[in-house]
């Protein structure tokens, strides 16, 4: 079995980190740049920074908060957040990031996936899916929603479908974030992370409601995620990313190399 990845999320809203329950009531708790490194000398395997309001405030990303961390960690870096264009994609890969998370924009144009896998190739392009659990209907089967704007905004698409079209478009990942786990620390949504991970053969990387060391044991058993991202547990210095890892070799769940 190929190592789990451990990523840590920097939610960043007006140059701050900031943490919500279920997308919403946000609270500022610290720099962003500062934190990153923080996370990078406790040996995380990779960050995502999102600037969580650029899409819905209709703005460009935040370039030189994404500067400021790429020249401070030296591991796989993803950036998300009012990435609209090939333009776009280009100026935060120049500034530093590995990766480009879409999520909004790529729903209303997933077409940019493609030119984005094309232009950067596949491992660069992350698809970012926020996901609410909702009742089934014929357009909805699975009984998961996308929504877009940082979570605010329901769009009528079916996750399982979304994230095979975004396969067959070029993503090289996926993102997986539960909508209804966010900010809880009541665990990861195991059926929709289930769901999406053994029905696409790119990696995903479940997202949402990690509060303990437990729960990513639980998510890395009961599904096919190849990652788990984390925030609060840490953010708050519940746990570090040694403790973390220690706890998940004991359970005999393969990470990569810890301090």
């Amino acid at each position: 079995m190929l190592s789990k990845r451990i990523i840590i999320c920097l939610d960043v809203r007006e140059g701050k980190t900031t943490k919500g329950i279920k997308f919403k009531e946000n609270v500022d708790i610290g720099d962003p740049v500062a934190m990153a490194e923080e996370y990078y000398r406790q040996g995380v395997d990779e960050l995502v920074f999102y600037d969580i309001t650029a899409s819905s405030d209709k703005r460009d990303i935040m370039i030189d908060v994404v500067e400021g961390v790429a020249k401070n960690i030296f591991i796989p870096f993803s950036v998300g957040g009012g990435i609209r264009s090939l333009d776009d994609m280009h100026r935060v890969l120049a500034a530093g990031a590995e990766k480009i998370s879409l999520n909004t924009a790529a729903v209303q144009d997933p077409d940019l996936i493609y030119r984005g896998a094309m232009a950067f190739g596949s491992q660069c392009i992350v698809l970012g899916m926020d996901v609410k659990r909702v009742d089934k209907t014929p357009a909805l089967p699975s009984g998961y929603e996308i929504y877009i704007n940082g979570g605010r905004t329901p769009v009528g698409i079916d996750a399982v479908e979304w994230a095979k079209k975004a396969r067959d478009l070029g993503a090289g990942e996926i993102c997986l974030n539960s909508i209804d786990a966010d900010g809880t620390n009541a665990g990861y949504e195991l059926t929709l992370t289930s769901l999406i991970s053994e029905t696409v053969s790119i990696p995903v990387i479940a997202s949402g409601g990690a509060g303990t060391p437990e729960h990513l044991r639980d998510v890395f058993r009961k599904s096919d995620a190849d990652a788990a991202l984390i925030a609060s547990m840490v953010h708050y210095q519940h746990y570090t990313v040694a403790q973390i890892k220690e706890y998940l070799s004991k359970e005999d769940i393969p990470v990569r190399e810890f301090i």
